[in-house]
């Protein structure tokens, strides 16, 4: 096994009309995803050997999950299961002057409510190389956030990679202070940080003085490295020309300096997961031992690309990727 990805795997449910108002709706399309698990699902249509951890309800809607995650070759062995509810979230596809939203209903998940020890994280992580975890977990209760230091504290202890990603929800926390506390013990343990200068903005006020997104992306990327000591960063940087237009780029900031990314101009179908795959794909490069250059172009590539695709999973493959990195982005028929 090579990474091992924690978090809650919730119910996603879309009208099923794309683009059609949550009020509106009267049919929804049903799927499950996660942060952490439309990591792993990258992952692992990228060949990579991935176990997900997770709590689940333990019954029909539970094995469901596990089947979603299962026909992408998923290990789920770690998966606790539990009496209670699945976190479920409601997504309002927008376009145009009309932006996309989320509602979550996911208090009182059987995730959320994890028990001490439920996890044995000793025999969970031995022998791994990555683990990938998010700032989601943290927000979902005071016991998830606890287990999400044990988590990390055992990766440090056994040698094992950390990525985080700082995935700052404001929907989730009562306020940004509580979110630091937290954030601030992850990030002391964190080896690769994914994020934007929105996230470091929101929970650490570190801001830039430049109004250029490039420019200001570098300055915060310089201000948290003196600020935690991390070494290693893949941030993105995205230009809202609409609901329905964005223009995508990102860096990739180590020892050796700063690489950045070319830069794509996406029609967006759906931009929920974009940043998982970004995450998924640098992670992907790191493990090849890519250089710093492929690292950004690859992960970069994987970012814009996902907006083409319904849902939250990636399933583009390396060589779909690679094809964007190479220029093929004109969009004609492949016959």
């Amino acid at each position: 096994m090579s990474f091992v990805t924690f978090g809650e795997i919730m119910l996603r449910l879309t009208p099923s009309l794309h683009g059609e108002k949550l009020q509106t709706a009267n049919g929804f399309n049903v799927d499950f995803a996660g942060s952490e698990s439309n990591v792993a699902s990258a992952l692992a249509v990228l060949g990579n050997k991935v176990s997900f951890v997770t709590k689940l309800p333990d019954h029909a809607v539970g094995n469901n999950a596990i089947q979603s995650l299962n026909k992408y070759g998923i290990d789920t062995k770690k998966i606790v299961r539990g009496e209670g509810r699945i976190g479920t979230y409601f997504i309002e596809i927008g376009a145009s002057i009309r932006p996309s939203s989320v509602i979550y209903d996911r208090k009182g998940s059987v995730f959320s409510k994890i028990k001490e020890d439920e996890f044995d994280w000793s025999t969970i992580l031995k022998g791994q190389k990555y683990v990938f975890v998010s700032g989601i977990t943290a927000a979902l209760s005071a016991q998830c956030a606890k287990e999400l230091l044990k988590c990390v504290r055992e990766a440090k202890k056994q040698g094992v990679i950390v990525a985080f990603d700082m995935n700052y929800r404001r929907k989730l926390w009562s306020n940004s202070s509580e979110a630091r506390i937290i954030f601030d013990e992850v990030l002391s343990m964190t080896d690769i940080l994914f994020g934007n200068t929105g996230a470091l903005n929101d929970v650490h006020n570190i801001q830039p003085d430049s109004k250029d997104a490039l420019e200001g992306t570098l300055e915060v990327i310089e201000k948290a490295k003196e600020q935690f000591g991390i070494k290693n960063y893949a941030f993105t940087i995205r230009n809202h020309i609409s609901a329905s237009t964005n223009e995508l780029q990102a860096v990739f900031s180590s020892p050796k300096g700063n690489v950045l990314s070319n830069t794509y101009t996406v029609g967006i179908l759906d931009r929920f997961g974009t940043g998982d795959a970004f995450a998924a794909a640098c992670l992907h490069a790191i493990n090849k031992a890519w250089n710093e250059e492929q690292i950004i172009e690859f992960g970069t590539a994987a970012f814009a690309l996902k907006h083409t695709i319904y849902g939250d999973q990636h399933t583009s493959t390396q060589e779909e990727i690679l094809s964007i990195v190479n220029g093929l982005t004109s969009g004609h028929v492949l016959r």
